[in-house]
């Protein structure tokens, strides 16, 4: 069976350098930056060729800087943004 691809976006000007994305991601696709963004932060990014899309990232991103895509698919399949309150997100493929 073909292994899924995927492949992320980080608004590195707007991330913060938490580290969850980094911690949650299965495919050890992430690492945060030795680089410093205008705010004087590390920020995430995409190291690696292993990511398959599974969203972990942006669904921990307490700043909503991440968006996901997967082979195949036209669309994002994960945006989160302007998060002000506790959400429920569901995952269709």
């Amino acid at each position: 069976m073909a292994k899924i691809k995927g492949h992320v976006t980080i608004r590195t000007e707007n991330c913060k350098g938490c580290d969850l994305c980094v911690h949650e991601c299965p495919q050890d696709s992430l690492q945060l930056s030795t680089a410093l963004n205008t705010s004087g932060y590390p920020y995430a990014v995409l190291v690696n060729d292993t990511c398959t899309g599974c969203t972990n990232c942006a669904l921990v991103c307490p700043e909503a800087v991440i968006t996901v895509f997967r082979e195949g698919k036209k669309k994002p399949i994960a945006i989160l943004s302007h998060v002000t309150e506790n959400i429920t997100v569901d995952i269709t493929s």
